[in-house]
C-alpha cells in the first residue's frame, strides 16, 4: 500500500511538468478588449485552476489593478501585449505574495520598461524570465520528490498504516510549507529592502 501511495504522490508531483503556461509567442500582438484578456487568461491557464469554476482572471481585477496603480491604464480601453505581460506576472505573484508586496515587485518593472522604446522591453523580460523558469520545472520535480522519499521515512515507528500515512502526508506538507515560507521571507525582504519602492503596509482587498 505503502509502494502504491508513493508511486501516486510521485505521478501527482510529475503532472506540474504538464501544468499549462503562456509561452511568449502565444501573447496575443495585438490589442485586446478587456473580455478578449479575461478569456484568454481563462483558456491559457485552464489547468492551473483548483476548481472548475475558478476564474483566473475578472474585469473587476484588472479594474483594481489600474485603480491601485499596479497595471497602467488602457489605452482607449484597449490593452497591449505590454499589459498582458504585467497580468501574467501579477497572476502568479498574487497566489502567495500580499497585493502591496506585488505592487512593490511590478512597479519598478513597470516604471521602467513599460512602453520602452530603446534598451529592454517587457517582452524581453518575459522572454528571458520564462526560459529560466522553463528549465527549472524538471529540478523542482526533482526537489519535490527527494522530499516525498525523506518524509516516507518519518515516523517509522507507527505501525497502523492508514495512521503513518496520515503523518508521512503531514510531513511532506511541512516539508513543502516550509520550503514556501522561507523562499517568500526572502522574496519579501527582497521587496523591503532592494527594491525601488517599498509597499506601504495596507489591507489587501479578496478583490485583486
Amino acid at each position: 500500500m505503502a509502494n502504491k501511495y508513493t508511486s501516486e504522490m510521485i505521478e501527482l508531483i510529475r503532472s506540474i511538468q504538464n501544468i499549462d503556461y503562456i509561452p511568449p509567442e502565444s501573447i496575443p500582438e495585438i490589442d485586446l478588449y478587456m473580455d478578449q484578456i479575461t478569456t484568454f487568461m481563462d483558456e491559457s491557464l485552464n489547468s492551473s485552476k483548483r476548481f472548475a469554476d475558478d476564474k483566473i482572471l475578472t474585469k473587476t481585477m484588472i479594474n483594481n489593478y489600474t485603480k491601485n496603480d499596479l497595471l497602467p491604464p488602457p489605452d482607449r480601453k484597449k490593452y497591449s501585449k505590454e499589459h498582458m505581460v504585467l497580468l501574467i506576472f501579477i497572476y502568479y505573484f498574487k497566489n502567495f505574495l500580499s497585493i502591496n508586496d506585488v505592487k512593490g515587485i511590478i512597479n519598478p518593472i513597470s516604471k521602467n520598461f513599460f512602453q520602452q522604446k530603446d534598451g529592454i522591453h517587457l517582452d524581453d523580460i518575459y522572454q528571458e524570465v520564462f526560459d529560466i523558469q522553463l528549465e527549472n520545472i524538471d529540478s523542482q520535480v526533482r526537489d519535490m520528490i527527494r522530499k516525498l522519499n525523506k518524509s516516507n521515512e518519518t515516523f517509522s515507528e507507527v505501525e497502523d498504516d492508514e495512521e503513518r500515512k496520515i503523518l508521512t502526508n503531514f510531513s511532506f506538507i511541512c516539508m513543502l510549507s516550509f520550503d514556501i515560507w522561507v523562499k517568500k521571507t526572502i522574496i519579501e525582504n527582497i521587496i523591503d529592502h532592494k527594491m525601488d519602492t517599498k509597499p506601504t503596509r495596507k489591507k489587501d482587498r479578496s478583490d485583486l
